[in-house]
């Protein structure tokens, strides 16, 4: 299930350039979830390309895991006007297509707080809660749900980035089980 091409579910379509769709494996058993797309990703209709997406590619390529290795997508699947955070009421009207994104996952990395925030049901300190396995119902299944920080926090201080590396490295195991 994907978005209509018009889709005007929520507001978001009004400032939109292009619905941004999950890309990587889309069969793979881990998946990468952000919050929303950024301006480069809006332009390109795809996620994670612009500067935090190149940041996290690195980060995974380090830990031997590439793009086409994982499913990757955002809770929302416009730009937020401003870059601001997605509404609740947003990430709801794209709800049904994350979840039929995720159906076949086993494992899912939440990048960030908002993304964490709509996967759990309730706000999150990522630092607090990084890298340990949790479990979510997502489309009725129980999974692995795994909370990490997004790559734009990386740029603010060494142990986000240091987290992220470690959450790269469990992706790697997982992979390889």
């Amino acid at each position: 299930m994907r978005p209509d091409p018009d889709c005007r579910l929520c507001g978001l379509w009004e400032s939109r350039t292009n619905i941004v769709l999950p890309s990587g494996n889309l069969d793979s058993r881990v998946a990468l979830v952000g919050e929303a797309p950024g301006t480069t990703e809006d332009g390109q209709g795809m996620p994670f390309i612009g500067r935090s997406g190149k940041l996290l590619m690195r980060i995974l390529a380090e830990a031997g895991v590439s793009r086409d290795d994982v499913l990757i997508t955002n809770t929302v699947k416009c730009r937020p006007p401003g870059n601001r955070d997605p509404k609740p009421s947003e990430m709801s009207a794209c709800r049904a297509f994350l979840e039929c994104e995720l159906s076949s996952c086993e494992v899912i990395i939440g990048l960030g707080r908002s993304a964490c925030r709509d996967l759990l049901g309730y706000s999150v300190n990522i630092s607090e809660i990084a890298n340990r396995d949790m479990r979510i119902s997502v489309g009725g299944r129980e999974v692995t749900f795994i909370p990490t920080f997004h790559p734009a926090a990386c740029t603010y201080g060494k142990a986000a980035l240091d987290c992220l590396r470690i959450t790269a490295e469990r992706i790697a195991r997982e992979l390889r089980r």
